[in-house]
């Protein structure tokens, strides 16, 4: 009996300790602690919030080997809210570095911008980092001014359809899928055979009307006229400067000199707050961090595995405002 005692205490003892006292226990900063306003630089009571939105655009939660964190539209649309409870707010420059990510959750991303901008009167400066392509384009829109660092790769002003194709691997070991299905379309894109002349139109309308509303958008808020949008259509990316001679950005200049654009438009002293919405404080903190948090998790994590091109391989299926050299496949 004393032989079966000891494994089944130990393996209670570890459960105790690694499930009931999970909860409880925390080593790092994660998405249930609050979002505090903690100052980078300036003084006085009105203020520039600085805001960032990086990497892919997403509304699905963000996995790593031992801890989910919150979505990136989830994270931006709770400091926005934050903001909109804050008359003080007289400016946020959003520093955008991604090359995009799903349709939807680009849109969303986009409209909550815009209704934040209508509620508040907030003037909105956008200083575009490494990459700010397709969706990351996408979301800078609404920006009363864009500035783009003279390095920034931007553009990709259209849609892709991400979808695998195993046909041709499944014919060649013998494998098939059997499918029962209501209608003749209802597995159009499946990755178990190749599509029809007719479902690859289909597809094409679909991405088509998605790169349309997209148009429409950079022309509404750009006012480029037919000729530069139909070169923007091709969903070219562009350099800093031919961004700027096509009218896609406003200026070019570093982070500074957008924060300084932030400023100025909203009629705030040089020497204005600047502040950012963290879940923790860090030493020494400036412009540049775009951490809201530090790599935290629910509960005990004595081993951090992040995984490299885990957001690129979280990609699903789907349509996406997405230049995807950007994602680092």
């Amino acid at each position: 009996m004393k032989k079966y005692l000891i494994p089944l205490l130990f393996t209670a003892c570890i459960w105790m300790i690694f499930g009931c006292a999970t909860p409880q226990i925390k080593l790092f900063s994660d998405a249930s602690d609050p979002l505090q306003e903690l100052t980078i630089q300036g003084e006085g009571d009105e203020k520039v919030l600085v805001i960032s939105i990086n990497g892919i655009i997403s509304s699905n939660p963000k996995q790593s080997f031992l801890r989910t964190m919150p979505s990136m539209v989830q994270e931006t649309v709770a400091q926005l809210k934050k903001a909109e409870k804050d008359e003080k707010i007289k400016s946020v420059l959003l520093k955008v570095d991604s090359p995009g990510g799903t349709v939807t959750a680009g849109d969303m991303l986009y409209h909550e911008i815009m209704a934040y901008k209508k509620k508040t009167g907030v003037k909105i400066v956008v200083s575009m980092m490494g990459t700010a392509a397709s969706g990351g384009y996408y979301v800078s829109l609404p920006a009363d001014t864009i500035m783009a660092h003279p390095t920034t790769i931007t553009g990709s002003v259209g849609v892709i359809i991400m979808q695998p194709d195993v046909s041709g691997l499944m014919d060649k070991i013998g494998v098939d899928m059997r499918v029962s299905k209501s209608g003749d379309k209802k597995d159009i894109g499946s990755p178990f055979r190749a599509a029809t002349p007719e479902e690859e139109e289909l597809l094409k309308g679909v991405t088509d009307d998605l790169a349309q509303r997209f148009l429409s958008l950079v022309q509404k808020h750009r006012g480029i006229d037919e000729p530069v949008l139909s070169e923007v259509a091709s969903a070219k990316i562009y350099l800093a400067e031919d961004a700027r001679r096509l009218g896609l950005i406003d200026g070019i200049g570093y982070l500074d000199d957008a924060l300084e654009e932030a400023k100025k438009i909203a009629g705030l002293p040089e020497n204005a707050k600047v502040v950012a919405y963290r879940r923790t404080q860090y030493p020494d903190d400036t412009l540049y961090n775009s951490a809201s948090s530090y790599h935290g998790g629910a509960g005990v994590s004595l081993i951090d595995v992040g995984l490299p091109g885990l957001d690129a391989a979280s990609l699903n299926p789907g349509f996406y405002y997405l230049w995807a050299p950007g994602v680092g496949m």
